[in-house]
């Protein structure tokens, strides 16, 4: 007798679990029809304020993420709480306490990072993190930017090194670090003011760097945008830059490339050195 899993009994939506869900289906233990009833949100769902990417996980192997500027408490607690229904991951940027705490309400095991200004969830933190991404912020004014960077590496698989307050005023402080910048995959660079960070980064690493650049400055930063068109106009190769405090995006393109980076590396014993 098959056992019955309807709506009610939600999967994550990833790869592994409907390999999971097709092989229940294919010894017998999970109908057709309760299969399909699980499916049945793929690839989304509409809550009516909102349509929910649940092929997101599918695709890119890390849920769809909130951006939480613009929503009500009562739709950021909502879309968290579906989404955490089928992914061991939430991530939900530019987040309110008070949207956190109606989102708690509905979601016990939510948290809140108040630097990133991020709810997030990982109901596997024990999980192994891959090495590789190296995150450099300039000041100690670009660290929410940096840390919704971190936060977004780490819930997709990545451990990250930081290396914070070395902007170009006092460049001495970033010598000390070459080493652990040039055994990178990616270097994530987070610089407000003129953004000279990424260009210096980009002329001393091999690997690719994520320039991001802040709104950190006084009038003439223009709110960002003189450290954007600064990294733009970088003369150092392998550099590529994402919008204005975007630390979100910097922090999901640095886990594609060292996602990429480690599966391009042949096992130790194969190299040939």
């Amino acid at each position: 007798m098959t056992k019955e899993i309807g709506p009610a009994i939600l999967l994550p939506m990833n790869e592994q679990s409907i390999r999971v869900l097709l092989g229940m289906v294919a010894d017998g233990r999970v109908s057709i029809d309760a299969a399909v009833d699980d499916l049945r949100a793929l690839p989304f769902e509409d809550m009516g304020f909102a349509t929910l990417d649940h092929h997101r996980g599918l695709r890119w192997g890390f849920p769809e993420v909130v951006f939480c500027p613009g929503k009500t408490a009562e739709q950021v607690a909502l879309i968290c709480n579906r989404l955490a229904e089928r992914s061991a991951q939430v991530l939900a940027t530019r987040a309110t306490p008070a949207q956190y705490e109606a989102a708690q309400a509905l979601t016990p095991d939510l948290q809140y990072h108040s630097l990133a200004r991020a709810i997030w969830l990982d109901r596997n933190p024990q999980r192994a993190r891959k090495p590789g991404v190296v995150l450099c912020a300039a000041g100690t004014s670009d660290l929410p930017v940096a840390e919704e960077a971190a936060l977004t590496a780490d819930l997709m698989g990545h451990a990250v090194t930081r290396v914070y307050d070395v902007g170009v005023a006092g460049l001495h402080r970033l010598t000390p670090h070459v080493a652990t910048l040039q055994g990178a995959n990616v270097v994530i660079a987070v610089a407000g003011m003129e953004g000279a960070l990424a260009s210096v980064l980009g002329g001393l690493v091999r690997c690719p760097v994520i320039a991001v650049p802040t709104s950190v400055g006084y009038g003439a930063s223009f709110g960002g945008l003189a450290a954007l068109l600064a990294m733009l106009n970088s003369c150092a190769t392998g550099v590529a830059v994402v919008n204005i405090d975007n630390g979100y995006g910097a922090g999901h393109l640095a886990a594609v490339i060292n996602d990429q980076s480690q599966q391009a590396e042949p096992p130790a014993g194969e190299r040939n050195e």
